[in-house]
């Protein structure tokens, strides 16, 4: 697969024409894993179009929301496995329908030295996603739940490009690290507040939040 034309405001000539020679193109269906914890890293994603979340599963199997990657990015932890040839200790799920272009991490540091752009691209990205971490550091520690599930709603909204949001209540609440009875709780709240609207396993967002 062709990277798409607005790509070249991103890359140079060269390397376009290696990451096209050399990329592998993906398809992704919503809801399937990409990267599981303990999986061997073998490819660098650059996602198309689609978001994937990124969460970190603790010992117990609870999950907790790190960031979403969205089209034209690349996911931070990725890159770092791949320069230190680490085994993956992040899952990474589509979040909706995903194309992506995957990069065998054997040409990494090799792009590093010789495309100005590629390396651009890596710092960017570990700057974003790194920012991202202190946000989700700063929810925990400082915002009370119903800040941090108000933020949750609008990232989930963002990363799908619709006011409407395809999610269960128990999903919410494992992302978030608690319980569903509480999630549950503040949704209605915020229903009662003509905030948003409560279907089954969906929330539509009413203006803004």
């Amino acid at each position: 697969m062709i990277l798409p034309e607005h790509f070249s405001a991103v890359f140079e000539p060269d390397l376009i024409r290696e990451i096209n020679k050399k990329g592998r193109h993906v398809s992704v269906n919503a809801g399937e894993t990409i990267i599981s914890p303990g999986q061997t890293i073998r490819t660098m994603p650059i996602i198309l179009s689609g978001s994937v979340k990124v969460s970190r599963i603790d010992e117990e199997g609870k999950e907790l929301l790190l960031y979403y990657v969205n089209p034209e990015e690349s996911c931070a932890m990725t890159f770092t496995c791949c320069m230190q040839h680490y085994p993956s200790e992040i899952k990474a799920v589509a979040e909706d329908d995903v194309e992506m272009l995957a990069v065998p991490i054997s040409v990494m540091d090799e792009w590093l030295v010789k495309y100005p752009t590629w390396k651009s691209f890596v710092m960017k990205t570990i700057r974003n996603r790194f920012n991202e971490l202190l946000k989700t550091i700063d929810q925990i520690a400082f915002q009370k739940l119903d800040e941090r599930l108000i933020h949750y709603l609008k990232e989930k909204s963002k990363a799908s490009g619709s006011k409407l949001i395809n999610a269960s209540h128990e999903q919410i609440a494992g992302e978030l690290a608690t319980s569903r009875v509480v999630i549950s709780r503040l949704l209605k709240k915020l229903e009662n507040e003509k905030k948003l609207l409560l279907y089954r396993n969906q929330i539509r967002i009413l203006g803004e939040l």
